[in-house]
């Protein structure tokens, strides 16, 4: 019997962990949206991903291998060209703003990417 607990037990937790999901939930309205941002490190990362802890952003997800952001927010509060100029102002080129020239300047040495002109 004490077997049986056991293995109901174990399955149990296996399957609630299973139906996990790693991708950011979404709320009804709530709006994902991914776009290219270029950088090269966990430094850039951080910074990007940071740029964009605001109000209205849900979560901000940075692949630097891809180099694709996946961000969900809510449209009544952030509008996807502000979250593109939020990362533009840290020094950062997205697909729709060029960085802020001083703040790419600025960037660590492992942080500045090549620049399309």
């Amino acid at each position: 019997m004490k077997v049986i607990q056991t293995i109901f037990f174990f399955s149990f937790f296996m399957l609630l962990f299973t139906n996990c999901n790693s991708q950011p939930q979404t709320k009804t309205g709530d709006k994902k949206i991914t776009f290219k941002v270029w950088g090269n490190c966990e430094m850039c990362k951080s910074t990007i991903e940071t740029a964009l802890d605001v109000k209205g952003i849900k979560s901000a997800d940075w692949n630097m291998e891809s180099k694709m952001i996946q961000v969900v927010f809510n449209p009544e509060k952030m509008t996807e060209e502000k979250i593109h100029q939020l990362i533009a102002a840290t020094g950062y080129d997205t697909e729709k703003s060029k960085g802020d020239d001083k703040a790419y300047k600025e960037l660590p040495d492992c942080c500045q990417y090549t620049r399309k002109p």
